[in-house]
């Protein structure tokens, strides 16, 4: 890896500027073109040095403070079924099947955004009317950690 994508990675690290034209800014900060500064970016996507490249919204900051992971005990020949219908739910921002255990049965996650806790268990009711599945349970968040990607 060359010392321009080690500059370009540090600029990038921890976001881009929200701004018209942000990768303009970078470039006139590596003293590089804006072209140069996504070639190099698809390049390092390309080669795994970058391996998500992504918008991530700080939802507690616009007042979404209710988050509920819902673990749900979803037939295995219905899975794939239920999952399309819950990962269809606006509020649902992450859904993910996983292994049953002998001491826990839920094998369907979902991750459910909203301002209430309330609102969290409206939609959860809204997803079990959807789909049939009356055999889940809400696990709700007491606080964030601070989430960050892979740094320099």
């Amino acid at each position: 890896m060359e010392q321009i994508d080690i500059k370009l990675l540090r600029f990038v690290q921890d976001g881009i500027p929200i701004e018209p034209e942000p990768f303009r800014k970078i470039a006139d900060e590596l003293g590089i073109t804006e072209k140069e500064v996504l070639n190099r970016l698809d390049n390092l996507v390309k080669e795994g040095v970058i391996r998500r490249f992504g918008a991530s919204i700080g939802h507690r900051a616009i007042g979404i403070t209710a988050n509920a992971m819902c673990t749900w005990n979803v037939p295995d020949e219905r899975v794939e079924e239920v999952g399309a219908i819950m990962a269809g739910f606006p509020e649902v921002t992450h859904c993910y099947e996983r292994p049953r255990y002998p001491d826990w049965k839920y094998n369907l996650f979902t991750m459910i955004h909203a301002y209430s806790r309330e609102e969290c268990e409206k939609i959860a009711r809204q997803i079990s009317l959807e789909t049939g599945i009356k055999d889940y349970s809400i696990l709700f968040s007491e606080r964030e950690f601070k989430k960050t990607g892979v740094r320099l």
